[in-house]
């Protein structure tokens, strides 16, 4: 006889739902207190557990880490054999473990009561533990029932604390106004890096933005364009203002109305109202413009809205495989 193992599938998903429902019920001002305790810390943020708990504890100090919070992950059992030293005066020292009992653990609570500038914060399941009561924050984690056969198997409980982590990290980061151009700062490569990257990364500046005076003919104009190679020209005034923008399909459609185009002023003929974006606007959200628009690239400006800083094309965003 087939089992449908889909519907076990589900009965775990439902048993982790109600742990983490437990979870926003206990979400509580001793929460608060240790998120304040990470916003105050002028030092490390120094996580450590044993078995899953361990595991855990690396992904939330990971996770802190990739938002500017310096953290890392000590391993409890080496902190018996000389990386004790890693954890100094002014850090916060969180242990989480789901007996907090964990023979592991223990030196690391004695070592961190002896050092009283280090703040310890246990999180854990069991109050009448070594961890919640030797600790100067603690978080009671809610009892939850396991998935599975047995009600054993590290699996709501696991997933509370992961889920914790991620509490703690949000938090953290809402109060300090972490934004999107900072936390590129810590993800400049791979995929997610890429996501991030800004119309200021990609665009072209200086010498290599494709100007063109707007008294100039159309003649000393496909010179430039052709040089430049963008499929655009900027044109700007005496001042250096932009006043327009002329492109490729441009050329095209003046070129079909009159064979003589040569003694034709940019000005004449040029789009006088040019797309602009601000050079801390993200790629993707430029290409989607270009996208919209049917066009190929667009003017970057400050805040004046005068000059042009940069010309951000899509060839270029495509290139960067922020997709």
């Amino acid at each position: 006889m087939k089992k449908n193992f889909s519907l076990i599938g589900k009965d775990v998903v439902q048993t982790e739902i109600n742990a983490l429902q437990k979870l926003k019920k206990a979400l509580n001002k001793d929460f608060d207190k240790i998120v304040n305790s990470l916003l105050k810390c002028k030092s490390k943020v120094i996580f450590s557990g044993v078995g899953k708990s361990g595991i855990i504890s690396k992904k939330i100090s990971s996770t802190l880490s990739s938002l500017g919070i310096p953290s890392f992950y000590v391993d409890a059992g080496s902190c018996s054999h000389g990386d004790l030293g890693m954890i100094s005066s002014g850090d916060v020292l969180i242990l989480i473990s789901h007996s907090g009992e964990s023979a592991e653990l223990k030196n690391i609570v004695q070592y961190a009561k002896r050092n009283k500038s280090i703040t310890l914060i246990g999180v854990t399941s069991k109050k009448n533990s070594l961890l919640y009561k030797s600790s100067n924050l603690r978080f009671l984690l809610p009892v939850v029932t396991e998935a599975g056969p047995g009600n054993y198997i590290p699996t709501s409980s696991t997933t509370a604390q992961i889920v914790f982590g991620d509490c703690l990290a949000i938090a953290t980061i809402k109060q300090r106004k972490f934004s999107k151009q900072k936390f590129r700062l810590f993800h400049p490569s791979g995929s997610l890096g890429a996501k991030l990257k800004t119309v200021g990364d990609l665009m072209y500046k200086g010498k290599e933005i494709p100007f063109i005076n707007q008294n100039s003919n159309l003649k000393t104009a496909l010179k430039v364009f052709n040089k430049k190679n963008l499929g655009v020209l900027i044109a700007k005034n005496n001042l250096g203002y932009t006043t327009g923008i002329i492109s490729d399909g441009d050329f095209k459609r003046i070129s079909s109305k009159s064979e003589n185009i040569g003694d034709l002023l940019i000005k004449s003929v040029m789009n006088k109202n040019p797309i602009i974006v601000n050079e801390d606007m993200l790629a993707a959200e430029a290409l989607s413009i270009m996208n919209s628009r049917k066009i190929t690239a667009l003017c970057v400006f400050k805040k004046n809205k005068k000059k042009t800083i940069g010309l951000i094309h899509m060839h270029k965003i495509l290139n960067a495989n922020i997709l």
